[in-house]
């Protein structure tokens, strides 16, 4: 059913839930739509909110812990793309706001998990992936910036470990936990990882972002991970009171490139359709 319409209540009339685990709520409406739908229906509910809430704060520490929820926001950014990411964050902190109302007066009983970028297999955004093909044709892989800032994502199979770990548990009721890995790798070493893999040394080449748009070209398509709307978050909480144990990097990473190099997809990414002009770009520098 669309829960944006009042076939959802009518889908979940009648029914009850051991658990549900919802990714896909992304506003304070869709949080709405859910405590109307399934108070007193479920044992416990999952909500798969992102890092950027804390992106969204004004002066928020890095690394972001869950205490640093709570302060003022930035203002509304006019870019078109700080914009559509700086909405993103705010509507799922509205979604949070919802869901802590609703425990306080209700109990309704629902546990936050705070993701950053999330790597894997099945990743939609293929942002890994765009690296990995760079890395296969043995071309310059073009870092806006040089990108040495360090980097904290997370596996998606780490996520559903942790996710099932804590079905039913009521003591992280009314709580939110940021999960993620422990390094924290630059982004040439996460490249210089991939190309270890697959036996080759990729050429990086720092390019500052000015001149990728000169040239055309999206900073963020070409390399996905230079994205400076990136949480960087402390999975300390989760450690300790969920017992959240992340794999090595080198793990997740080598379990990925089988997967693409095994089953490769028909398609590449968007970001990689104008390769061509990216190499064109470094053998210009």
């Amino acid at each position: 059913a669309d829960r944006t319409t009042p076939a959802f209540d009518a889908a979940m009339s009648g029914k009850r839930f051991d658990a549900v685990v919802d990714f896909a709520a992304y506003t304070g409406r869709d949080a709405h739509g859910v405590v109307r739908a399934l108070r007193d229906r479920t044992g416990h509910y999952v909500f798969i909110s992102t890092g950027q809430v804390y992106l969204v704060r004004d002066q928020c520490p890095t690394p972001a812990r869950e205490e640093h929820f709570q302060g003022p926001l930035l203002a509304q950014p006019t870019d078109p793309t700080d914009l559509d990411n700086w909405r993103y964050g705010v509507d799922k902190r509205a979604a949070e706001d919802v869901f802590a109302v609703a425990f306080a007066e209700r109990s309704f009983p629902y546990t936050t998990l705070r993701l950053p970028m999330v790597n894997g297999e099945r990743d939609h955004h293929r942002r890994l992936e765009s690296y990995l093909w760079r890395v296969l044709d043995r071309g310059p892989v073009l870092l806006p910036d040089g990108a040495e800032r360090p980097m904290r994502h997370v596996s998606a199979t780490a996520v559903v470990r942790c996710i099932v770990g804590l079905l039913g548990n009521p003591a992280t009721h009314g709580q939110a936990f940021n999960l993620a890995q422990d390094e924290t790798p630059s982004l040439p070493a996460l490249v210089a990882l991939l190309g270890e893999i697959v036996g080759t040394r990729p050429p990086v080449v720092p390019v500052p972002t000015a001149a990728l748009r000169d040239a055309g070209l999206d900073p963020v398509a070409v390399s996905p991970f230079s994205d400076r709307w990136m949480s960087f978050l402390d999975p300390a909480r989760a450690k300790g009171e969920l017992g959240f144990v992340h794999e090595p990097v080198r793990a997740y990473v080598d379990r990925f490139v089988a997967c693409m190099l095994s089953s490769p997809p028909a398609d590449r990414p968007a970001g990689y359709l104008r390769r061509p002009e990216e190499i064109r770009l470094a053998s210009n520098r």
